[in-house]
């Protein structure tokens, strides 16, 4: 039986593809929040624009994101 990469990096880390996507996404709202927060930038809005759909989607899936991270967070912290 011939397992997939994204098998083998699930089974070693405990994570999925759509763990480390959220993850990446979390990440990049927390640098942005961070950025309103010390430089009253932000970069979401300065790439896609402010408020407009492709910044209102970003800004959905990272809010998604951190949702999903908390399920993955209690799922790691039973596997250890």
């Amino acid at each position: 039986m011939a397992t997939t990469n994204t098998h083998t990096t699930e089974r070693r880390t405990g994570l999925t593809a759509v763990d480390w996507i959220a993850m990446v996404l979390v990440i990049v709202g927390g640098i942005n929040w961070g950025l309103v927060g010390l430089l009253s930038f932000d970069l979401v809005a300065a790439i896609f624009g402010e408020m407009s759909v492709l910044s209102r989607i970003v800004y959905t899936l990272v809010g998604l994101s951190a949702v999903w991270m908390i399920f993955t967070c209690t799922k790691m912290s039973k596997t250890t």
